[in-house]
C-alpha cells in the first residue's frame, strides 16, 4: 500500500461494536467526543445481534442520537464473526476499530494513539484488567488478571499472529474484505485464533501497540465455566485448523503415550464435577482451571 494513502486515510475511522446484551451508550459517548476532538471523518456503528435481554435494546437507542452513531438491531442471531462481518460491510471508511461492547476506554488519548501509530493492515491494542480486591472470588477476573503480564505489546508483538485478540484491533478495510472472520464459528470463542493465522496465510503486517481497552465487566463463575466448555466444544470441532494455535491442541498432540491421555481422562471422569463445583463456587482455585478445561477437552467424543 501506498504510503501517501495510508496516511491520508488515516484521518478517517469507522469504529465498530458488535453488541450482546450490553447497554454501551457510556462506551461510545466516550469514544464519540474523543473522534470529534481529534477532527477526524468518522462513524460508530453499534450491532445488537438479537439480544435476547430485550430491556437492553430501548436503553441502547440514545447513541442514535450522538452525532456520526447508529444502533443497528439485527433481527436474527448470526454470532460474533458474522456480526463483525457485517459490521465491516455497514462501514464506510478505510480503517476500521473493532471493539467488543463490555470495555472500558481508560483515558482520553485511546483514539489518538489509534490514528498515530505507524502501521499497515493491521494494529493490536491490547487489553488491561481493572485492580479491584472485591473481585478475588471471580474466576475469569483471577485468570485474567493472572495472565495480564504475559500479554504486554513487547510480548504480543514476538509472537504476533498467534496473539492476535479480537477484543480491540484496527484493521483496514480492504484487508477486511479480503480476511473476514469464518461464520462458521456461532459463538465466541477461538474465532479470532482462526482469524491470526489467517492473518499469517495471507502475509497481512500485524503490529501490537500498547494502546489497551479495559477489562472492568466480568461474569458470574456457573456463566464462565459454561461459557469455557462451549469454546472447548468449538476448539474440538475446529482442532485440525487450529492445530498450532492452541495450548491445549498443543499440548493434546504432545502426548504420544496413549495412557496419559487415559488417565487425564479418568481423572476427569472422577473429579471433574469436584472441580466444576470449585471453578464455579465462591473461592474457586486458579490452578485447577487449566485442569478442567484440559480434561473436559479430551473427554469429548471423537466424532464431535
Amino acid at each position: 500500500m501506498h504510503v501517501e494513502m495510508t496516511q491520508k486515510a488515516k484521518k478517517e475511522l469507522s469504529i465498530l461494536i458488535p453488541n450482546y446484551n450490553n447497554v454501551c451508550v457510556e462506551l461510545v459517548t466516550v469514544l464519540q467526543q474523543q473522534a470529534e476532538t481529534l477532527g477526524i471523518d468518522y462513524e460508530i456503528l453499534v450491532a445488537d445481534d438479537a439480544s435476547p435481554q430485550k430491556d437492553t435494546i430501548p436503553l441502547n437507542q440514545p447513541i442514535n442520537e450522538l452525532p456520526h452513531c447508529r444502533y443497528i438491531i439485527k433481527e436474527t442471531n448470526t454470532g460474533s464473526a458474522a456480526t463483525r462481518n457485517y459490521l465491516g460491510e455497514q462501514s464506510q471508511y478505510h480503517w476500521l476499530l473493532f471493539l467488543d461492547c463490555d470495555i472500558n476506554i481508560p483515558d482520553d488519548h485511546f483514539l489518538e494513539r489509534y490514528m498515530s501509530a505507524p502501521h499497515e493492515g493491521v494494529v493490536n491494542g491490547g487489553i488491561c484488567i481493572i485492580d479491584d480486591d472485591t473481585l478475588s472470588h471471580n474466576l475469569r477476573y483471577l485468570y485474567e488478571k493472572d495472565a495480564e503480564p504475559a500479554h504486554t505489546a513487547e510480548k504480543r508483538q514476538a509472537n504476533k499472529y498467534h496473539e492476535f485478540r479480537s477484543t480491540n484491533f484496527m484493521i483496514e478495510r480492504e484487508v477486511f474484505k479480503a480476511c473476514p472472520f469464518d461464520e462458521r464459528f456461532k459463538r465466541s470463542g477461538y474465532e479470532d485464533v482462526l482469524f491470526g493465522k489467517m492473518l499469517k496465510q495471507q502475509q497481512i503486517p500485524v503490529t501490537h501497540i500498547d494502546n489497551p481497552v479495559m477489562m472492568t465487566k466480568f461474569e458470574s463463575n456457573p456463566d464462565y465455566v459454561t461459557k469455557i466448555e462451549r469454546s472447548m466444544r468449538t476448539l474440538h470441532t475446529f482442532r485440525n485448523e487450529l492445530r498450532g494455535y492452541s495450548r491445549i491442541l498443543t499440548f493434546d498432540s504432545g502426548i504420544h503415550i496413549s495412557a496419559v491421555r487415559g488417565l487425564i481422562r479418568l481423572w476427569h471422569r472422577i473429579f471433574g464435577n469436584m472441580e466444576r463445583r470449585n471453578l464455579c463456587g465462591s473461592k474457586p482455585i486458579l490452578k485447577l482451571f487449566t485442569l478442567y478445561r484440559l480434561g473436559y477437552y479430551l473427554t469429548l467424543p471423537k466424532g464431535d
